[in-house]
């Protein structure tokens, strides 16, 4: 009979993982991109959004990772079983393409942060950091990996410090966020849909479900909540507190990112940032090179954490719509798809940064993808969630299936604006 709870007495910093990973591999160098042309397009205009996403985000990440934890699959896996094959066979393709054009974004973003830095060839960082990033995911056992990636997360707060290097108008800032004053226009509704999209993005669900799964094969303890009902009350209370620390350090994050560029390019009149190397560039002369140092490091660190996620999370998608063996707790003989498939996802990702396409329009269209990808995924996942061939007794209800679905509404109607604004962009 398995333990009531496991893992009850364990120290924080262990109990602490999958949603806290997840929500830092948010804010990767592509966020990172799109909050500083939010902040510094818009000023303090838009800082409200952050407070509408956390709980939306709160509620989808913690229904996915109940999905795991209820299960003992990931989620492509579990949505196999539930749904036609076609269907999330679909959804997995334009999710593995937005994931790689994700990916070569933010190593192109590294390497140019990494150049800015102490100069060379950007190119060359950028292949660097694609290889050593792919050989400890597929070289490193997962309990030796996974402490790697939460002190990765922890390196987000240099974009906290990045603020206290700056002069900060937190009384504007404040009344700015209390009492945004709303504008119905293209731009300003096309930024919302941008935070949006950024913020709550389907690769996400599929990691913090999976990596569920992986605490699970690693303990000897821990069994599937369906055939595990003792197990519940404490794995259901980790997942509520580690997903929900994780989802506001993720937006605290944004925040502060926003905040930077707001202040510091808005106020002197640098509105059109392209990239997160950019507008780190645009920092040195206003902010000083203190603050400039902290927000490419941030780039550079951040990218570290989001590129394994990316990469992982289109593997787990993969390998589970096949039914093939998945996991980084797995051996790669023992893996043989899943570890294919994280290495194509690493080097098609890492060739795009070789290649003539604008890193900008790539993004544009990963976004696009995105989009499509995230409504049918979000309505899929709160199906699933409520079902009892899939969920036993822990099948979801209350005010997480509530904000689940005002989730996924909100997102549907960001992806119509974001499509009827594709002509005017």
């Amino acid at each position: 009979m398995a333990s009531a709870s496991p893992g009850s007495t364990s120290p924080w910093w262990k109990r602490v993982s999958a949603g806290f990973v997840t929500g830092a591999a948010d804010d990767d160098p592509s966020g990172v991109a799109t909050y500083s042309q939010v902040g510094a397009k818009f000023g303090y205009a838009l800082l409200w959004v952050i407070f509408l996403t956390i709980p939306l985000m709160i509620a989808i990440q913690m229904i996915s990772a109940r999905i795991g934890r209820v299960s003992g699959r990931g989620l492509a896996d579990t949505l196999m079983r539930q749904f036609p094959s076609p269907v999330v066979r679909g959804l997995v393709v334009l999710l593995v393409i937005a994931n790689v054009i994700n990916i070569g974004a933010d190593l192109a973003a590294m390497g140019a942060a990494a150049q800015l830095l102490i100069g060379g060839p950007r190119l060359v960082y950028a292949l660097v950091l694609a290889i050593a990033s792919t050989l400890l995911q597929v070289f490193l056992p997962f309990n030796r990996y996974a402490p790697i990636l939460k002190v990765l997360a922890l390196s987000l707060f240099t974009y906290v410090a990045t603020v206290f290097a700056v002069q900060i108008p937190w009384g504007e800032a404040v009344r700015a966020t209390v009492l945004p004053k709303l504008h119905w226009n293209t731009d300003y509704l096309t930024a919302i849909v941008a935070v949006l999209g950024t913020t709550i993005s389907p690769y996400l669900f599929c990691w913090q479900a999976a990596q569920e799964v992986e605490e699970l094969r690693e303990s000897d303890e821990r069994e599937p909540l369906k055939v595990a009902n003792d197990q519940a009350p404490d794995a259901l209370n980790r997942i509520a507190v580690d997903t929900t620390v994780g989802m506001v350090f993720s937006n605290l994050i944004a925040f502060f990112i926003i905040l930077t560029a707001a202040a510091v390019l808005h106020a002197h009149g640098k509105t059109d940032i392209q990239s997160a190397s950019q507008a780190a560039e645009a920092l040195r002369p206003i902010a000083g090179r203190f603050a400039f140092v902290l927000f490419a490091t941030g780039i550079i660190s951040t990218g570290l954490l989001a590129v394994p996620v990316l990469a992982g999370a289109t593997a787990f998608a993969v390998a589970g719509s096949v039914h093939a063996p998945y996991g980084l707790a797995r051996k790669p003989r023992e893996a043989k798809v899943f570890y294919a498939v994280l290495i194509g996802a690493m080097t098609l990702g890492a060739g795009l940064t070789f290649s003539p396409i604008d890193p900008i329009k790539a993004l544009y269209w990963s976004a696009v993808v995105n989009g499509v990808c995230a409504v049918p995924l979000m309505a899929a996942i709160m199906i699933v969630a409520r079902r009892r061939a899939a969920m036993g007794e822990h099948t979801v209800k209350g005010t997480l299936w509530i904000f689940g679905w005002l989730a996924t509404g909100i997102m549907g109607m960001a992806a119509i604006v974001m499509f009827a604004t594709l002509g005017t962009s």
